[in-house]
């Protein structure tokens, strides 16, 4: 007979929650491991890692640089920060360099975050409406959004967005207080608001803010990222009829517990739509 060894058992799901309790009992697979995302910290290793196998400029081996792409990659996996520097290198062969640069960096995370540019030639009007609803969100960003940098203001035309703002936080974050969350209620409605004041009326938003990302316009996901609030619709204001304690939010399936935000906007989120 064959001595006795001693054997583990490793196994790995995305989906715990779902699991039949019985393979989780007493001697069986009765551990678990739960590894969240990368903080900044894990981050910034991870850029590390990944760049000292990519050519680079060498701009990018400044300590600062790489912070900030760390702080950039908030929400982000080992595997999505792979990728991002892989289509950075995809736009240095497109405009013919031999290594990937900071600027590389920025439009794959672009194309990442928010689509592939597809410029269109809009009407004079529209062009103007366009350019007016994003300022209205970079404005009201500017006045109200405490704690937040502005990053990309653009009219040009990424997946479901016309035009956008992207802003994020300074510092990472975990949490939103009321009153950031106001903020970025606010940001959200500044282009409608900008519109009707410069053209007596609002039209069709110009986009979507794409998951975890607070962008104004195609993806401002500032409320999304929140955890509180993934979308902003004018019938749900409309139907506040303006009140202070109406509701002015509404959750995204799946997107978090607790009772829509109430009250009138004051305050924070990423991007205009």
């Amino acid at each position: 007979m064959a001595p006795a060894a001693n054997v583990l058992v490793i196994g790995a799901t995305n989906r715990a929650a779902d699991l039949d309790p019985a393979l989780l009992r007493p001697g069986r697979f009765d551990r678990s491991i739960h590894f969240d995302l990368p903080n900044r910290g894990d981050r910034r290793e991870i850029v590390d890692y990944y760049l000292a196998k990519k050519a680079h400029d060498p701009a990018l081996d400044d300590p600062a640089a790489r912070d900030t792409l760390a702080a950039m990659t908030f929400g982000y996996s080992p595997v999505m920060i792979e990728h991002l520097l892989d289509e950075a290198l995809v736009w240095a062969l497109r405009r013919g360099g031999d290594r990937l640069s900071w600027d590389d960096v920025q439009q794959a995370r672009m194309t990442e975050e928010l689509g592939l540019k597809n410029p269109v030639a809009y009407a004079e009007h529209e062009r103007r409406a366009i350019a007016t609803h994003e300022a209205g969100h970079a404005a009201v960003a500017h006045l109200v959004g405490k704690g937040r940098k502005l990053e990309v203001l653009s009219i040009v035309k990424r997946g479901d967005a016309l035009g956008l703002l992207s802003h994020s936080d300074l510092e990472e974050r975990y949490t939103k207080s009321c009153s950031e969350i106001e903020a970025l209620i606010q940001i959200a409605f500044g282009g409608m608001v900008a519109e009707e004041l410069f053209f007596g009326e609002s039209g069709t938003p110009p986009g979507r803010r794409p998951p975890g990302r607070h962008v104004g316009g195609g993806p401002d996901g500032g409320i999304a990222r929140s955890g509180r609030i993934a979308d902003l619709s004018y019938e749900a204001a409309d139907a506040a009829g303006g009140q202070p304690g109406g509701a002015v939010g509404r959750r995204r399936p799946g997107g978090g517990g607790g009772d829509p935000v109430r009250g009138q906007g004051r305050r924070d989120p990423d991007a205009g739509g």
